[in-house]
């Protein structure tokens, strides 16, 4: 896992940690602090999980780095707050490579 990211030219530091050194992962896989611009992933797991769930957390967080650094976490209220909903945040996560891959092989990046 590399230590930085990038989200619209603001570097967001990525981080792992454990629940004893950070409260917050109390019940999560990882968070996105938008206002310090870190990302923390979760290392101490009950078992050991695979690098696919991982990848899948980060991507999760990353997700929602982009919709503050674009402007959609605030501006979403009206919507009911969909760019800090959970599930839709999931969709990108999960679905993104998925996209990634179909975009690729149509050729259209």
């Amino acid at each position: 896992m590399k230590s930085t990211v990038n989200i619209l030219g603001t570097v967001y530091k990525i981080e792992q940690r454990n629940e004893k050194d950070d409260e917050q992962l109390k019940w999560l896989g990882g968070y996105c602090d938008v206002y310090k611009h870190l990302i923390v992933i979760r290392r101490d797991w009950e078992n050991t999980p695979e690098i696919s769930m991982l990848k899948e957390i980060l991507r999760h967080e990353i997700v929602h780095a982009f919709f503050h650094e674009c402007g959609l976490w605030d501006n979403s209220n009206e919507s009911k707050a969909w760019a800090t909903n959970e599930e839709m945040t999931d969709w990108f996560a999960i679905q993104g490579p998925k996209v990634i891959k179909a975009w690729e092989e149509a050729d259209a990046l």
